[in-house]
C-alpha cells in the first residue's frame, strides 16, 4: 500500500469532527464535491468505505471508526503543535499522564505527585486510576508516561517495561479512640474478635495481612472489604473497624480521618513502585516524582 495522503485523511477528519460533508467543506472553504471527491479518493487507497449512509447520515464503518481514531491523535497532536509554535516555549503547559494502580492509597499517589506541580515550568498533570494491566497497557502505546503500583510489572501484562522501586513502609493499625479503647490491651493479642476492615482480594498486601493475622493467632471479625481505599477509611472513621495504612502516613491519616494508631505490624511491609517503558528515567517530572520517594517519603526504610 502506497503511504497515505494526508490531505485526503485531513478531510475525512473535518468530515467526522464537523459532523457532515457540508459542514467539513464550509469549515475548509471548499465545495462539497471537491470534499466528496477527495474522501473517495481515499477509500479507494485503503480499499475499504469509510462511511455508509443512514438515511441523510453518515455513520463510520468499522474501518472508518479505527482510521478516525488515528486520525484523532494525528490531527489533534498538530493542532497541539500550532498552539505551542503560537505560545512559544515558555508558555505551553507540558502533560505528565500517570497511571494510578487501584490498590495504590489515594494519600500515597497525592504524597508522591506532589513534586509534579512544583516544576519550574508549566506541567498538567493528568491522572487515569484503574485496573493495572489496563493502565499498563496504556503505558504500552505511550497513552501513559508513569504507573504507580502496589507490585512490580506483572508476567502476565506481556509488555516490556521497567520496575523502579520507590519505597516500602510498615503498616499500621489504626481505629477510631472508641474502638481503641474497647480492645485495649497487648497488642496485636487484644484485637482477637475485633470489627476489622480489609483491602480487597487484589490488593498485594491483604493475603499476607491475613497470614500475618493465622501466625499472630488472632481472628478479628471482618466487617467488610474495599477495592477503593478512601471508602474504607471513610467506614474507618465512622467507627465501622480498624484498618492499616503504611506506617508512613500514619500521621496524616490520623489527622485527617480522626482516628489513632493501635499499633505497627512490623514484620509486613507494603512496596510501591513507579512502571516506565524506560531503563532510565528521562521525563522531568518522573524523575522529581522518584526522588521524593526515595529521599523523602521513604526515606527510611524501617518505616
Amino acid at each position: 500500500m502506497q503511504a497515505l495522503n494526508y490531505k485526503h485523511l485531513y478531510y475525512f477528519w473535518m468530515i467526522c469532527k464537523t459532523g457532515g460533508v457540508i459542514r467539513a467543506s464550509e469549515r475548509l472553504f471548499l465545495t462539497p464535491q471537491a470534499i466528496s471527491g477527495q474522501l473517495k479518493a481515499l477509500e479507494e487507497q485503503i480499499g475499504s468505505p469509510l462511511f455508509r449512509r443512514e438515511g441523510r447520515q453518515l455513520t463510520l464503518t468499522d474501518m472508518g471508526r479505527l482510521v478516525q481514531s488515528y486520525a484523532d491523535e494525528m490531527f489533534s497532536l498538530g493542532e497541539a503543535l500550532q498552539e505551542a509554535i503560537e505560545l512559544g516555549p515558555q508558555g505551553v503547559a507540558q502533560e505528565f499522564r500517570v497511571g494510578i494502580g487501584d490498590m495504590v492509597p489515594k494519600t500515597v499517589a497525592f504524597e508522591l505527585l506532589q513534586p509534579a506541580l512544583q516544576m519550574d515550568y508549566p506541567l498538567r498533570l493528568i491522572c487515569r486510576e484503574g485496573r493495572l494491566l489496563n493502565l499498563l497497557a496504556d503505558l504500552a502505546t505511550h497513552k501513559l508516561d508513569l504507573v504507580l503500583a502496589d507490585r512490580p510489572l506483572p508476567a502476565e501484562a506481556n509488555i516490556r517495561g521497567f520496575n523502579h522501586l520507590l519505597g516500602e513502609s510498615t503498616l499500621s493499625v489504626l481505629g477510631t479512640a472508641t474502638l481503641c479503647a474497647q480492645w485495649a490491651g497487648d497488642f496485636p493479642a487484644a484485637l482477637h474478635g475485633a470489627p476489622f476492615l480489609l483491602p480487597g482480594a487484589d490488593a498485594v498486601i491483604r493475603p499476607r495481612l491475613e497470614a500475618w493475622m493465622e501466625r499472630a493467632h488472632i481472628r478479628p471479625r471482618v466487617v467488610a472489604e474495599f477495592d477503593d481505599g478512601a471508602l474504607l477509611k471513610a467506614f474507618g472513621k465512622a467507627g465501622a473497624g480498624f484498618f492499616v495504612v503504611p506506617t508512613v502516613l500514619a500521621h496524616s491519616i490520623c489527622q485527617e480521618y480522626q482516628v489513632a494508631v493501635r499499633g505497627v505490624i512490623g514484620e509486613l511491609k507494603e512496596q510501591f513502585y513507579a512502571i516506565s517503558v524506560q531503563r532510565k528515567l528521562r521525563h522531568p517530572a518522573v524523575i522529581a516524582v522518584t526522588e521524593r520517594a526515595r529521599h523523602e517519603l521513604f526515606a527510611n526504610s524501617n518505616s
